[in-house]
């Protein structure tokens, strides 16, 4: 039997951009492992994770875990705009990953 959140286009699209931000954040400096690189990908993780959640536990809930979903994915957000702002993100690998977020978002 499928799990309820493998049913879902967003959490498929969620489990994408969280290999996509493992990437990127692998060429971070290596001071940033412990800092932003371990930030991103705890927010990125969050977004499946959530929506799974709450798949699970039906409808009335998912709504909520969504919320939380839609909250992880602000975070990471912020996160991208300062790691390209550090340098860490050329413009054109933050610009694809802010698009393939905001499909998400």
């Amino acid at each position: 039997m499928e799990k309820p959140h493998k049913k879902l286009d967003i959490w498929k699209k969620s489990v994408d951009f969280v290999t996509e931000v493992y990437k990127v954040t692998a060429d971070f400096p290596s001071d940033e492992r412990y800092g932003l690189v371990s930030q991103m990908r705890r927010a990125a993780i969050s977004i499946p994770s959530n929506l799974a959640d709450g798949a699970a536990r039906g409808t009335n809930e998912l709504i909520q875990f969504v919320r939380i979903a839609i909250g992880s994915a602000s975070e990471l957000d912020t996160q991208l705009e300062i790691a390209c702002r550090l340098g860490h993100l050329p413009d054109e690998v933050y610009r694809s990953l802010d698009m393939e977020l905001a499909q998400i978002d």
